[in-house]
């Protein structure tokens, strides 16, 4: 896709990928550091930090759905207007890298990581697994998604996206079944540190259930 950033492009076939959704009014090249950070315990993994698709309204960087105005009423439907969008940039990268739904991991940050939970809501057997920083539903979640296991990271001084909203998530995923966990970060504000991509690694070597 137009402006996205090929973090690590191994050869000659990858055995994985991963792809980065950064936040609302951010781009790309914000999430690059995390990218390259994964890609040295990831060596054989297609890595790329995806743009999203239109300018903010907040007058910098890009956003998968305006926030201006947003309440929990609309959210859903500003959500779902952008997902085949989202949709169809994953398949892309998939079909670029030629690795499948089942080796392919999703993560995403605030914006990027609500869409990216909202996939598996909408377009099932999508990513064998979405990491959500910072991030929420839209609505809570329905479905309990097949073959793809949900790795919640979140701060618990987060002042964007309250740590509840991942508690939530990770109950009702909890109550279908599905495979979820939720790590809380002490002291984190709404961003990433060190023990996150620490957390990240770890849950990215768990086995399937």
């Amino acid at each position: 896709m137009d402006d996205a950033i090929l973090v690590q492009q191994p050869a000659p076939t990858p055995d994985e990928l991963i792809l980065l959704f950064h936040g609302v009014g951010a781009q790309p090249a914000d999430l690059v550091p995390l990218g390259h950070a994964l890609a040295r315990h990831k060596p054989l993994a297609c890595v790329v930090s995806v743009r999203s698709p239109e300018p903010s309204n907040l007058g910098r960087g890009w956003q998968w759905f305006s926030v201006v105005g947003v309440t929990e009423d609309n959210r859903p439907g500003r959500v779902a207007e952008a997902m085949p969008g989202f949709v169809e940039a994953v398949r892309h990268w998939q079909r670029e890298s030629g690795v499948g739904a089942s080796g392919t991991t999703l993560i995403g940050f605030s914006q990027g990581a609500i869409m990216a939970l909202e996939s598996t809501q909408h377009a099932g057997g999508l990513a064998g697994t979405v990491v959500s920083i910072a991030g929420r539903f839209a609505v809570p979640p329905r479905t309990a998604p097949v073959g793809t296991r949900i790795h919640l990271m979140h701060g618990d001084a987060d002042g964007v996206m309250p740590l509840r909203l991942a508690r939530e998530a990770a109950d009702g995923l909890s109550r279908l079944q599905a495979e979820v966990t939720l790590d809380v970060f002490p002291g984190l504000g709404h961003g990433v540190d060190a023990r996150v991509l620490a957390a990240i690694d770890q849950r990215l070597a768990l086995p399937h259930n």
